[in-house]
């Protein structure tokens, strides 16, 4: 079920019963003792619980993730996803930088070697705060009392991270940080991101929403001061 961290292992085989095993007893309603009527009828047995559905491909798994989240969080609760993970968080990484009015004028009048080794380190520096500040989720949600994995819930929460603000970055890039509309991104986005948060934190850890939320709080704080109030 859903509801249920899936077991991974195989339940092992039960040997074949012996021939010479005795014969269960079965009373015919004569009392005679010898069986021989028709056994006592037994409730019907329960089906098998479905085999766990395989992990999404990250050509579905990163649309999906924001189109079609809370089957997304049911599926992934159980696989990590580091390397759709890390490349987009490198790659936001890399890009986020332009959406910053003074950083970007920064870039643009530097040389070419040196824009590159800025744009290297800033995507690298993403990659590691963004999987700190996951992992710091995870950690807070298994303090409230969440059973979920280090390793889906850090990889879900980077990807919601990097994803999540990318309608943002997109205008910030051609317009500037400071318009309206960029503001107006950025408050809802930062919301969605919260609501992201809450949901996979409770879906991967088993929680109420208000231990996920209160979970991914410091993440979100984190989000809205180091990316997000550069341009608001």
């Amino acid at each position: 079920m859903p509801g249920q961290r899936r077991k991974r292992e195989q339940e092992p085989q039960q040997p074949y019963p012996s021939p010479y095993q005795a014969e269960p007893y079965y009373d015919d309603g004569h009392g005679d003792g010898y069986g021989y009527g028709t056994p006592a009828a037994a409730g019907p047995a329960e089906p098998p619980p479905p085999p766990p559905q395989p992990p999404l491909p990250w050509k579905e798994l990163l649309p999906s993730l924001i189109l079609k989240p809370d089957p997304t969080f049911w599926r992934m609760r159980d696989y990590p996803m580091w390397g759709p993970a890390l490349i987009v968080t490198f790659l936001y990484g890399t890009v986020a930088v332009f959406g910053l009015d003074k950083a970007r004028e920064d870039i643009l009048n530097t040389t070419v070697s040196n824009a590159v080794i800025y744009l290297l380190i800033t995507g690298v520096a993403m990659v590691l705060g963004s999987l700190l500040l996951s992992t710091v989720t995870h950690n807070l949600a298994r303090q409230f009392g969440g059973n979920g994995l280090w390793a889906p819930t850090t990889g879900l929460a980077m990807l919601i991270m990097a994803l999540t603000d990318v309608p943002r970055l997109l205008v910030a890039i051609f317009v500037g940080g400071a318009t309206p509309v960029v503001q107006i991104l950025g408050w809802a986005t930062w919301l969605f991101a919260g609501a992201l948060f809450t949901m996979m934190v409770a879906r991967s850890h088993e929680l109420p929403w208000p231990r996920a939320l209160a979970a991914s709080a410091i993440q979100l704080l984190s989000l809205l001061m180091l990316v997000k109030l550069g341009t608001l």
